[in-house]
C-alpha cells in the first residue's frame, strides 16, 4: 500500500494503472475511519483491482462556527484500517494542495440541496460537491463508494454526477451500526459515556418508525410526532430535525405513497448526529 500526498503522485500511479487496464474503486473519506468505511472499502475491493481511499478533511464544507479544527484525525491509525482491508492507495492531500492561491470554482447542486442538512449547513454540499468532483478528476475512477448514512451527500453526489457527465458508477452502501444500533460515525468519538447512552435515541426514534409502518401507518404527521416523543424523553438529546422526503426529488411527503427518506439530526450535548431509514413502496 502507498500512501501519497500530492495530486502529481496520484495521477502517476493512476495513469499506470490505467496503461494495465486496471479498474479502480475509490473511498472518500475524512478519516478517523471505522467498520462503516472498512465497509465501503470491503465493496470497492470486491468490484474492481485497485482500491484508493482519500483522507482529507475539506474545509470548505464546514460551517464557521462548526468543528473543523477539532474534527478528529489520525492517520496512523487510519493507515492501518485501510491495510488491512488491502487498500492499494491512500491520498492524503493538504488543504493548500487541494486548494491552490486564489482558488475560486465551486461545484453547487440546487434543489436537492435545499432541504434536510442542506437547509440546516447553507453552503455545505457547495464545498462537498466541490470536493468530490477534484477527487474524480484526480483519481479518475470507475466507481466510488459512498455510506447510506450520509443519504442526501449519496442523493446530491449521484444528481452532480448525472449532471455533469462523469463516467463514473456511484455506488451507495448499508449504514453499518454498533451492536445497539447507533450509526457508526467519526463524531461517536466526540461523546462522553452518558451521551453515548443517550445517542441511541435516534435509533429507537426508527425502530419505533419501522414498526408503526410495519403496521401499516402511512401518517408521517403520526410517525414523526412519535419519533419525536422517543427522542423527547431522552434529556440530553435536541431535535434539529426530522424529516420524510421522496427519495427522488428529497422534498417533503405528508403520506408515505411513494419510496420515501427519513432522516434525522440530533444534537446530543453539543454534537450533532444523523440517521436514516428508508420506506420502499413493495412495488406489485
Amino acid at each position: 500500500m502507498e500512501v501519497v500526498t500530492t495530486i502529481e503522485q496520484v495521477r502517476k500511479q493512476v495513469k499506470s494503472w490505467r496503461q494495465s487496464g486496471y479498474s479502480i474503486g475509490l473511498v472518500p473519506t475524512m478519516g478517523f475511519l471505522h467498520e462503516g468505511h472498512q465497509s465501503l472499502m470491503a465493496a470497492a475491493k470486491k468490484d474492481n483491482q485497485k482500491v484508493i481511499v482519500t483522507i482529507f478533511v475539506n474545509p470548505i464544507q464546514f460551517g464557521p462556527s462548526e468543528d473543523l479544527a477539532s474534527y478528529p484525525r489520525d492517520l496512523e491509525r487510519d493507515k492501518i484500517a485501510c491495510e488491512k482491508m488491502g487498500v492499494d492507495l491512500i491520498f492524503c492531500p493538504s488543504a493548500s494542495e487541494m486548494y491552490t492561491a486564489h482558488f475560486n470554482s465551486y461545484v453547487d447542486v440546487n434543489g436537492l440541496t435545499d432541504a434536510l442538512c442542506g437547509k440546516k449547513r447553507p453552503g455545505h454540499f457547495k464545498g462537498v460537491c466541490t470536493v468530490v468532483s477534484k477527487l474524480f478528476n484526480i483519481t479518475q475512477p470507475n466507481r466510488a463508494y459512498f455510506g447510506q448514512k450520509d443519504a442526501q451527500q449519496l442523493a446530491v453526489i449521484k444528481r452532480m454526477v448525472k449532471d455533469l457527465n462523469f463516467d463514473i458508477d456511484i455506488i451507495g452502501c448499508p449504514i453499518v451500526r454498533e451492536s445497539d444500533g447507533l450509526a457508526k460515525s467519526s463524531r461517536n468519538s466526540y461523546l462522553s459515556p452518558n451521551e453515548r447512552i443517550a445517542a441511541i435515541c435516534l435509533y429507537q426514534a426508527i425502530e419505533l418508525a419501522n414498526l408503526m409502518i410495519k403496521q401499516g401507518e402511512r401518517s408521517v404527521a403520526i410517525i414523526d410526532a412519535a419519533m419525536h416523543d422517543v427522542i423527547a424523553k431522552q434529556p440530553l438529546a435536541k431535535i434539529d430535525y426530522i424529516e420524510f422526503v421522496d427519495l427522488q426529488t428529497l422534498k417533503s411527503v405528508e403520506l408515505l405513497e411513494q419510496d420515501s427518506l427519513c432522516a434525522l439530526a440530533v444534537f446530543i450535548g453539543k454534537t450533532r448526529l444523523i440517521d436514516n431509514f428508508i420506506y420502499q413502496q413493495q412495488h406489485s
